[in-house]
């Protein structure tokens, strides 16, 4: 019985370090995503995400967002959404830098967004990010096709 207990913990084991296709991310009223890094198959067709915020500040204090861009462009992404606010989701409107968005969420509210990875480029370089001001310096992880 032992034994079947440690199989049965290798296998979630590999299971959860194994890339994916769907991702469930919670964020709270603090600056952080439930994950830093993403690991995506490079066959997922669809690419979805659900982010939950599980905090209880409203939108206009403590706003969540997940965006995917170029590691290199999301810095000036975020820069350049400071002015939309958040009925603009704090990013810049039509700016094709941008990979895929979902919209600012406050506490207790929930978002989801799919999206493919046709074109993107395995050797690329790509971050998730929050664009909420002040957010995007430290909430940001590492989103890689395997």
């Amino acid at each position: 019985m032992r034994f079947i207990a440690v199989i049965l913990v290798l296998i979630t084991s590999l299971s959860d370090a194994r890339a994916a296709c769907n991702f469930d991310i919670e964020v709270g009223d603090s600056l952080v995503f439930s994950i830093n890094e993403m690991s995506v198959e490079s066959t997922c067709e669809t690419v979805n995400i659900t982010l939950s915020h599980t905090g209880s500040l409203p939108v206009e204090a403590m706003g969540h967002n997940w965006v995917l861009s170029k590691e290199s462009e999301y810095q000036a992404i975020a820069m350049a959404g400071m002015s939309t606010g958040v009925v603009g989701n704090y990013l810049p409107d039509g700016d094709e830098r941008i990979i895929a968005a979902t919209k600012l969420v406050g506490g207790g509210e929930e978002t989801s967004l799919s999206f493919s990875i046709a074109n993107l480029d395995s050797s690329q370089a790509y971050a998730f990010f929050c664009s909420f001001p002040g957010h995007w310096g430290v909430m940001k992880g590492v989103f890689k096709i395997v």
